[in-house]
């Protein structure tokens, strides 16, 4: 043993669960080890789990499971001679059982378990002393039990720990009695009194006091600091983590109690002493019919109207309700009691917990730019709508990627970015495709399968052949992850998920349609003959990065052939892209060959646009580049290409870049109409962050 620093004392109590068996009394062990450093220990014990309650019974077959369950515990903790002596010795205790009173019988549980700890600290090299209980804890009489105490200790000075029962006293008429069920905690308060500790400490099987009772609410959590008057209000109306006469012997010797959990020794627990309660609302207790919400200097009025609410937004009524020392006090019926605890934990405690969200963005365009801008500027609102954290844990570009789930990743290294992701991203990550790839979408059930969520704004990699998407969907869902991708059509317009709500709820789609490329509208929209011509505006999209990268691919609808498709199998429809017949804005001989022939040809079909919309005009039509889905005979057909549309229709009165969807389905008699801005950086972040969030 080392030597000790300290010569005061530290008083250390473990409840039944804490020596339940020889594993749980190993763990005992182990703290007194621990703290018998610092101090000279008095160690209370309580009887093992359930042995109390045998004892009440007192029939033949509970007093042989008691005897077989102590006799258990010391094969394991002894070896040779010494387990024989012990058994021996604890042999002729459970004999006396047999001839005590009946009313007697129940203060033998914590002799049997005490004298096993003391064999076993005695074994292990410590200087031990058994301490009788019966002896010094007079009931009902401090002075005499304090001076007992303290005289037995000055007696026998030479001991580093000392072992006594806990619950057990002499009674009135001197014979053998007990505290009450929880009194060995009482019995730790009296000695920690008697020797005017430096610690009294509380083991038993849960983290402290709790704002609630964890059986009943199980996002319950430690109160960390506590006063005394806090404590005795929580145990007094039925927090019986800790026995409510504990806390008046520790209060008037000024000594702090610690509730630590036995079986974790390190982790959160509880202290209660003199001005220990931060202000505010403490935690709530219950019994019966009876609800207890202890505050410290906390406004009585604000919890009125909090517990009120809570209760009327559960559904249930209170018998009563009232402010009461300094805390409120309600009674409801005992059918709604747990749900009453529920409700009002919530409305108190239950804070949003942090949870840091790490994402991985692969891309770095307009987009992937916002979506970092407006994840930085919105973190604090995040954090307090939602609890969570958004932390860009992984970036990339089409050549060079960084990893860092610590601080901001810098971008330095080659290699598969979506590989590097699998190997290090903690799971519930979420994996950003803000590309233009053709071929990333190969990574997303990789991703998934590793328990990595995806978010894309890539149509690209949702346009895929159908039997390619739905195994990306089969993956989310056999993993338990999300695959999200509202962005691809419509920016931050929620068309995907109206379409997909329908088809969920099994009604039926009829007719989609869309118009949504941002290209043609505009210039649709903008195009008046004799001002400006088609090709020069097609011109000025590109310049102003509204078209794809080549622009035959607006013009020729390619990026509005991969929308529909997205659309259609949204609403359960399996259409694959040699389905949709597409009546491009120019021959298709236009669409081969190099970008100058194609201008020059755009050029010199100018009298066609012009035509187009002077027929569509004095008929009262305007012109819009349409995808359609429409069900017929029992098929759906889709198709794609300019279309004159009226004034009553829903597209006749869009502007710049806007899209509209028009959706028909079997059970609704009106069409489902989404209109607004379908293009634009901010948008697409702004829809990226409401799948990731939602």
């Amino acid at each position: 043993m080392k030597e000790r620093t300290s010569t005061q004392f530290r008083v250390l109590k473990f409840g039944g669960s804490s020596v339940a068996d020889a594993t749980a009394m190993s763990g005992v062990l182990d703290i007194v080890e621990k703290e018998e450093k610092k101090g000279k220990i008095i160690l209370v014990c309580s009887a093992i789990s359930g042995c109390t309650d045998a004892l009440l019974g007192g029939d033949t077959a509970a007093l042989e499971e008691i005897a077989a369950r102590h006799s258990d515990i010391i094969k394991r903790l002894f070896t040779g001679t010494l387990r024989e002596e012990v058994l021996q010795k604890i042999q002729q205790l459970l004999s006396l059982i047999e001839l005590a009173p009946k009313e007697e019988k129940v203060t033998f549980g914590e002799l049997l378990s005490t004298r096993i700890l003391e064999e076993k600290l005695k074994a292990e090299g410590y200087r031990v002393l058994w301490m009788d209980s019966r002896r010094l804890v007079v009931k009902d009489n401090q002075k005499q039990t304090y001076d007992r105490i303290s005289k037995a200790i000055e007696e026998a000075p030479d001991y580093d720990i000392y072992v006594a029962p806990g619950f057990i006293c002499e009674g009135p008429d001197g014979r053998p009695s007990t505290l009450g069920r929880g009194g060995s905690d009482y019995s730790a308060a009296l000695y920690a009194a008697a020797v005017k500790a430096c610690s009294l400490q509380i083991w038993t099987d849960v983290p402290g006091i709790m704002t609630c009772n964890p059986k009943q609410v199980p996002a319950a959590r430690t109160i960390p600091e506590l006063s005394y008057q806090s404590a005795l209000d929580m145990a007094s109306n039925g927090a019986k983590v800790l026995y409510a006469p504990t806390v008046a012997p520790a209060m008037e010797a000024g000594i702090d109690i610690e509730i630590k959990n036995t079986f974790a020794p390190k982790g959160p627990c509880s202290v209660i002493g003199k001005g220990k309660d931060k202000e505010g609302w403490i935690g709530i207790a219950s019994k019966e019919d009876t609800i207890r919400i202890v505050g410290a200097g906390a406004s009585t009025e604000d919890g009125l109207r909090i517990a009120s609410s809570a209760l009327r937004r559960a559904g249930i009524a209170a018998i009563s309700i009232s402010a009461e020392g300094g805390g409120l006090s309600l009674k409801v019926k005992p059918a709604v009691l747990g749900k009453a605890l529920l409700a009002l934990h919530k409305a108190f405690f239950q804070v949003l917990p942090s949870r840091t969200v790490h994402l991985f963005l692969a891309g770095n365009g307009a987009v992937a730019t916002a979506l970092t801008d407006m994840i930085h500027s919105t973190r604090e609102n995040v954090f307090k709508r939602t609890g969570k954290v958004l932390k860009i844990s992984g970036r990339s570009n089409s050549k060079s990627f960084g990893i860092d789930l610590e601080k901001e990743p810098l971008i330095c290294r080659e290699g598969n970015f979506a590989e590097e992701v699998i190997k290090c991203a903690p799971a519930g990550s979420v994996f950003i495709d803000a590309t233009d790839s053709h071929s990333i979408y190969k990574s997303y059930v990789p991703l998934m399968e590793a328990g990595i969520n995806i978010v894309s704004s890539n149509r690209r990699s949702l346009a895929v052949p159908y039997e390619e998407y739905a195994l990306m969907r089969s993956a989310a869902r056999e993993n338990g992850v999300f695959l999200r991708y509202e962005t691809t059509v419509g920016a931050a317009l929620p068309i995907l998920g109206s379409i997909a709500q329908g088809a969920n709820s099994m009604d039926e789609v009829v007719s989609i349609e869309a118009v949504v490329s941002c290209t043609m509208n505009q210039i649709l929209g903008a195009y008046v003959p004799g001002r400006k011509t088609f090709s020069s505006m097609l011109m000025k999209a590109r310049r102003e990065g509204l078209t794809e990268k080549d622009p035959r691919k607006d013009i020729g609808g390619k990026d509005a052939l991969r929308k529909l498709l997205i659309l259609s199998r949204e609403a359960g429809v399996e259409l694959e892209e040699k389905d949709i017949i597409v009546e491009p804005v120019v021959p298709a001989a236009l669409l081969e060959g190099s970008l100058d022939k194609f201008y020059k040809g755009l050029r010199e079909m100018e009298p066609v646009f012009t035509k187009m919309y002077v027929d569509a005009a004095l008929e009262g039509y305007r012109l819009r580049f349409v995808a359609t889905l429409e069900k017929a005979r029992g098929r759906y057909k889709a198709s794609i290409g300019i279309k004159k549309v009226a004034g009553e229709h829903p597209a006749y009165h869009l502007k710049g870049t806007e899209n509209s969807i028009m959706v028909k389905s079997a059970y609704h008699p009106y069409p489902l109409v989404i209109q607004g801005p379908g293009e634009g950086a901010r948008e697409a972040a702004s829809s990226i962050m409401s799948d990731i969030l939602r």
